[in-house]
Order: C-alpha cells, then sequence, then structure tokens
C-alpha cells in the first residue's frame, strides 16, 4: 500500500481539537451519530462549495465521550480547491463548524505522510480526583470523580511491569484482525497542585479501550482492592480479568500525536502496516 497521493490532488494535514461530550466518537456511523468526522468532512464540502465528501483519514480514533487537544488528521483534496480556498480555510471552517470542534492548522502535508500511519506514538492524558467533595463543577466533562483515597507511588510502581512491548489482550477489547501487541512507552501518575491526578500515556499506537483499561487497573490498586504487581499478572495472564474496569471516557484526553523527521514518514508508513508479532508468536494486521 502506497501513499502516493493521487494525481491532481494535495494532502493536507489538519490540527484539530474537541470536546467528545456530544459526540459518538470520530469515526462516521450510521445516520444519525454525530461524529468529530461526520462534523469536519461536511463543514469542508460545505465552505469549498464540493459536490462530493473529501474522506478524513486520522491518527487515533477516539472513542464515543473522549477528547482530543492535539488530534491530527489529513485529507486529500483537489489542487484547484486548495488552490482557491487554502488562504481562508481556516476562518471559514471555524465559522461552519460546531463550537466543539476547532481546527488549528491546515498545511500541505510533506511527502509520505499519513496521520495515522506515519505516526510515532500517540500521548493521551487521564485526569481523576479523589476529593471528598467531589469534582469541581467546572471540570465535571474532564476529570473523573474516584470516592476513595487514591496512593499515587502504588499507582506508579503497579505501572512498571506493564512497559516495553507486550500483548495487551487482557486490556483491550478484541477487533478481528488486529493485532493487540503494543510498545507502551510511558505510563506514569502526578498529582498536579490542584490535587488532580494525572496519568500520561503513552504508546505507538492503542487497542480499543486500552488505555481507559490501564487506568481502570491502577485505580484499584490506588485505592487499596489489589496489591501494585496484579496489573502485571492480569497482563501476563493475557485474558480479560472481570475486575478489570474500563474507566468512563470524559477523563480522557488525546493530547498529543508524534511523528518522525519528514524524510523518515513513508518508511514509519510502511512499518507500520506490517504483520506484527512477540518473538516466537505468529502476528496478525493492525497498528492501531
Amino acid at each position: 500500500m502506497s501513499d502516493e497521493v493521487e494525481p491532481g490532488f494535495v494532502r493536507v494535514r489538519l490540527d484539530l481539537s474537541y470536546d467528545g461530550k456530544d459526540f459518538s466518537g470520530w469515526a462516521k456511523q450510521r445516520e444519525g451519530q454525530r461524529t468529530v468526522q461526520g462534523e469536519i468532512e461536511d463543514a469542508l464540502r460545505t465552505v469549498t462549495r464540493s459536490r462530493q465528501t473529501y474522506e478524513l483519514t486520522v491518527a487515533g480514533r477516539t472513542d464515543s465521550g473522549v477528547h482530543a487537544r492535539g488530534q491530527v488528521a489529513h485529507v486529500d483534496l483537489p489542487e484547484g480547491v486548495w488552490g482557491e480556498h487554502r488562504e481562508k480555510l481556516l476562518r471559514r471552517l471555524a465559522g461552519r463548524l460546531p463550537h466543539d470542534v476547532r481546527i488549528w492548522r491546515a498545511e500541505e502535508a510533506p511527502a509520505g505522510f499519513n496521520a495515522r500511519f506515519s505516526a510515532i506514538w500517540r500521548r493521551y492524558a487521564y485526569r481523576v480526583t479523589d476529593h471528598p467533595g467531589g469534582v469541581d463543577p467546572l471540570l465535571r466533562g474532564h476529570v473523573l470523580w474516584h470516592d476513595w483515597t487514591l496512593d499515587m507511588d502504588a499507582m506508579n510502581e503497579a505501572a512498571e511491569p506493564l512497559l516495553g512491548e507486550h500483548d495487551f489482550a487482557a486490556y483491550c477489547k478484541r477487533r478481528e484482525g488486529a493485532t493487540t501487541i503494543r510498545t507502551l512507552q510511558e505510563l506514569r501518575w502526578e498529582r498536579r497542585a490542584d490535587g488532580i491526578l494525572e496519568a500520561t500515556v503513552r504508546a505507538d499506537a492503542f487497542c480499543h479501550n486500552m488505555v481507559r483499561s490501564l487506568v481502570g487497573a491502577m485505580l484499584f490498586v490506588g485505592d487499596g482492592h489489589r496489591p501494585p504487581e496484579w496489573p502485571g499478572k492480569v497482563l501476563a495472564a493475557g485474558v480479560r480479568d472481570s475486575a478489570v474496569h474500563v474507566v468512563r471516557p470524559h477523563g480522557l484526553t488525546l493530547e498529543e500525536v508524534g511523528y518522525p523527521a519528514d524524510g523518515l514518514l513513508a518508511a514509519r508508513s510502511a512499518e507500520a502496516r506490517n504483520k506484527r508479532s512477540l518473538p516466537g508468536v505468529a502476528g496478525s494486521d493492525g497498528c492501531c
């Protein structure tokens, strides 16, 4: 599969953010479901006065209710359309898009760029408060209330065995034909000055429900219901554990997507499409 853009088209990188509260996730679904992709594609069609819909490819397909501060997508536009609208595209999209989604940058992408397959990491944050009074009303759409005091040191201890390349089947909702092997590059908790506990979770890619399941396991350790070694044992078992709770989506935000230098984009895109396996285990397709 090649990332060469069709002749007569220009690949445009879009940097965007959205509040996921009222969206049924990123990806277009059946009629009547409001999605981020659907809103942006409709707005693009309107502001460029096009009859056809130009489909977006996104770095991370967020679930219903999940937010994004640093999402990245690309769209291939006819050269004429891009040439006519590029200078005023951001302002026109701002006037057409709903207030819970914004595009901050729209620029011609470098050769070989693919918003999904060229990415080398995605970084999420999950925010929780254990304050006995609950969540600040002004933050209630972005912070989970956990009604138990949390031990941050225990959660960070529990995170250590999960780092590196593993089969995260125990923390993922399986999808037919998709691998659950991922490289977890960072998983750590910090307590902010305002008392909110913030998890930073960074990996080359994530499988379905992976971040929210990992956070659920960490919280079970933090409130004393399980010992720090328990999440690692669940990972090693390789099967879903009924005690691993998938926490609610509103505490989760896609913060940033990382890409290699321009000259390495195409190579990274090709690598990400390869079958992936752990040593001695047959692989399966699917990077993200």
